[in-house]
C-alpha cells in the first residue's frame, strides 16, 4: 500500500476506527462512521498529515440519505507532490445532524453554512447558521432531490407523450425542457422582433442585370 495510505490508516486504527483507504480514479478515499466523522478528521490531520481543508460539500444519495465529503491535502516539506483524500461519511436516511468541523478547521465554516442552507444538513458545535447564499425568508433546500422545482411544478419533465395530430398521425411539436419559455414570448422570435425584421418590398435589392439598372 502507498506510504500514504499507511499514515491514514495507522491515523484511524489509533482511535479505533476500522477503514481502510481504497484508490478510486487516481484519488483516496476513505469512508468513516458518521458518529466518529469529526474525531476521525481530527486524526488524520494530526497524525497523517492532512493540514489542509480543500473543500466540504454534501451528496443526496436518496433514498440512502446525505453523504457528507470533505477534500483534505497533505502538503509535503518540501517538492514533488501532494497527497490528497477524499474522506466521506454516510448520514442513514433521516438523520440531519453530524459533528462540525471548525473546532478541526476553521475555515470548514463556510462550507458548512453552504450546505446547511443547500442541504438541510445541521452541523453541531460550528458556527452560527445565518444565510449565507439564499434569501432570508427562502424555504426549503434546494439541492436536496426532495425539493420540487417551480419549473419542474408547471411543466411535467421530461414531458408528457407528444400530442396525436386529428389524422392519427403522430405530431413533430415535442415537450419544452423546463423553464423554456413559449415560441413568440421571448427573445428574438417575440412579434416586435419578428416586426424589425419583415423586409418591406421598397427595401428589396434589385439584382443587377435585370435590365432595370441601365
Amino acid at each position: 500500500m502507498d506510504r500514504f495510505a499507511d499514515r491514514m490508516s495507522g491515523a484511524l486504527a489509533s482511535i479505533g476506527v476500522d477503514a481502510v483507504p481504497y484508490d478510486s480514479f487516481a484519488t483516496w478515499h476513505v469512508d468513516v462512521p458518521h458518529r466518529r466523522w469529526r474525531e476521525a478528521v481530527a486524526a488524520l490531520r494530526d497524525a497523517a498529515g492532512c493540514t489542509y481543508l480543500d473543500w466540504l460539500s454534501v451528496v443526496d444519495e436518496a433514498p440512502g440519505g446525505l453523504r457528507v465529503v470533505v477534500h483534505l491535502l497533505a502538503l509535503p516539506p518540501e517538492p514533488p507532490g501532494v497527497d490528497a483524500v477524499l474522506v466521506r461519511a454516510l448520514l442513514p436516511a433521516g438523520r440531519r445532524g453530524i459533528d462540525s468541523l471548525v473546532p478541526v478547521f476553521a475555515g470548514a465554516a463556510w462550507h458548512e453554512r453552504e450546505a446547511a442552507e443547500m442541504f438541510g444538513l445541521d452541523f453541531v458545535g460550528g458556527v452560527d447558521s445565518a444565510p449565507l447564499l439564499l434569501a432570508e425568508h427562502f424555504e426549503g433546500h434546494p439541492l436536496r432531490k426532495d425539493f420540487v422545482l417551480a419549473s419542474r411544478a408547471v411543466t411535467p419533465w421530461p414531458g408528457a407523450k407528444d400530442p396525436e395530430s386529428a389524422s392519427g398521425a403522430p405530431s413533430r411539436r415535442r415537450s419544452r425542457p423546463p423553464g423554456v419559455p413559449a415560441p413568440g414570448a421571448w427573445g428574438a422570435t417575440a412579434p416586435a422582433a419578428r416586426t424589425r425584421r419583415t423586409r418591406r418590398a421598397s427595401d428589396t435589392v434589385t439584382p443587377p442585370g435585370d435590365g432595370r439598372d441601365g
